[in-house]
């Protein structure tokens, strides 16, 4: 199934509407049900297991995954999940070391004291030293905030057969941009709050997988440590859903040229992106990806050029990525190991020429 039959899968999925329903999926506001005779005869018994605003929103992102999906309240609260279902004390897990901090810092605080050992991995060199000894691996790629990129299929393909399981996190390009799943991953994790959902306005996670005992580990763990998503906030992420794909492309387009534009401005030192031509991880990307996302990554000569880039009228000066919005920010000042010029730069939905003009004065 190709990306435009899912897309027109998901617009249609709510197919058995009574006459004078809404097109719309309700909100349902529940903590009981009405529950006669025996729990199990009732698909809703409490408001911790179920919500039908949940099963709208996870049936949708299922279409996009081709895979069952459980819905979090957060990306971080879907990682959480994947980590603490499946580790045990003696396991060893394999992070990337230029991925997102918060999950090494999770590993660290919390999982570490537990006795699970950790180590890490630059993202670009992922295959190297082998997979022998982990219970999992986790990739992301494009990584987060520097985009290198690496092979999801052969990272996959080697790590099974040493016995580990595969996570992918695929924040950065959504089951549009490219589909771990396909490429040998065990499961999915992605930050919904990102560009699924698209408007700044809505934290929410999502766990993706073929394998049932998996899933059905991080779907008890939701259940019984009690981080659920809320039914308005399922609600705001489907409609979001909704529109994901001519977003996104448009934002995909946008970013390869803006990226193309910045490459050869006199103002900045180097860019990075997947889509362009000349960048390190160009030949891996187009092989494993459909499109190459909406961050760009931009580095300036200092702090001072990159604020007075990322202070251009048409950027929001804001953390997070994915929105409507363009947003930029030095990444350095959360501590990631980029320079202090770096800017992630996410694209959003202005017109490009209108966009541009406001960078070319922040440039200049």
């Amino acid at each position: 199934m190709n990306n435009d039959e899912r897309i027109a899968r998901l617009l249609h999925a709510r197919a058995d509407i009574a006459p004078g329903d809404p097109i719309a999926p309700p909100i349902v506001m529940a903590s009981s049900y009405h529950l006669p005779g025996l729990p199990a005869d009732a698909p809703f018994q409490y408001g911790r297991f179920h919500n039908p605003s949940w099963d709208a929103v996870e049936h949708a992102l299922a279409i996009l995954e081709d895979a069952p999906v459980v819905g979090f309240p957060s990306g971080m609260a879907a990682i959480a999940a994947v980590l603490y279902s499946t580790l045990r004390s003696g396991d060893r897990v394999l992070l990337p070391s230029d991925g997102y901090y918060t999950v090494r810092a999770l590993t660290e605080k919390f999982l570490a004291p537990m006795g699970i050992a950790w180590d890490t991995r630059a993202t670009a060199s992922f295959l190297e030293g082998g997979f022998a000894g982990y219970r999992l691996v986790w990739i992301e790629t494009p990584s987060n905030p520097g985009l290198d990129v690496c092979d999801i299929a052969a990272v996959a393909r080697e790590a099974h057969a040493a016995g580990a399981l595969v996570v992918v996190d695929n924040t950065t390009l959504t089951p549009l941009g490219q589909r771990p799943l396909e490429l040998g991953a065990d499961v999915v994790v992605a930050a919904d709050t990102k560009a699924p959902s698209g408007h700044a306005d809505v934290l929410f996670g999502h766990v993706a997988s073929r394998n049932e005992a998996l899933l059905g580990a991080v779907r008890d763990w939701r259940k019984l440590a009690g981080a659920i998503p809320g039914p308005f906030e399922a609600w705001l992420v489907h409609r979001g859903l909704e529109t994901l794909d001519v977003r996104f492309q448009r934002q995909c387009d946008t970013a390869l040229a803006i990226a193309q534009r910045l490459a050869v401005h006199k103002a900045t030192q180097a860019v990075r992106y997947p889509g362009l031509g000349n960048d390190p991880s160009h030949a891996l990307a187009r092989k494993q990806m459909q499109r190459f996302g909406c961050l760009v990554g931009v580095t300036f000569s200092g702090i001072e050029a990159a604020e007075a880039f990322i202070a251009g009228p048409f950027i929001r000066p804001s953390t997070s990525f994915g929105s409507v919005h363009t947003s930029a920010e030095r990444r350095a000042r959360w501590g990631d190991a980029v320079a202090p010029g770096y800017v992630r730069l996410s694209v959003g939905l202005e017109p490009l020429e209108a966009l541009w003009a406001s960078m070319e004065k922040s440039l200049g």
